[in-house]
């Protein structure tokens, strides 16, 4: 059963820094794409970043570009969002998500089959 566990969220200023850790556990994909989506309240679920592991080719949207940056962690199955320069718009709860294959739209959340909790990222002004 595969089972994907988020963590690393939390409250900060504006113009501070988070690292989101996402560990997923059940595993057996060789190559496979993991990514972050975001929810904020009132809003769609966004897709923030995504990384395909078989190329190591990234993809952010355009709101997080030159502040964000997706990566695959030292331990196996890891994946990690280091969040620089956070701003209030980046206010939501971040999931970590991933699939054996590589979406046709990255962007879109029904591309993901398996997906984490949730947890909570607040930047105030």
């Amino acid at each position: 059963q595969v089972q994907l566990v988020e963590s690393g969220g939390g409250s900060v200023q504006a113009g501070g820094s988070l690292r989101l850790s996402c560990t997923v556990s059940g595993w057996t994909y060789n190559s496979y794409s993991m990514g972050w989506f975001r929810k904020a309240p009132g809003k769609e679920r966004e897709g923030v970043a995504v990384i395909y592991t078989g190329s190591g080719t990234t993809y952010y949207t355009d709101s997080v570009k030159g502040r964000f940056t997706i990566s695959q962690g030292n331990a196996k199955y890891t994946l990690l969002l280091q969040m620089n320069n956070l701003k209030p718009e980046d206010t939501a709860v971040y999931y970590c998500a991933a699939d054996g294959l590589y979406p046709a739209n990255w962007r879109d959340p029904s591309e993901y089959h398996y997906w984490g909790q949730g947890t909570q990222v607040t930047v105030s002004s």
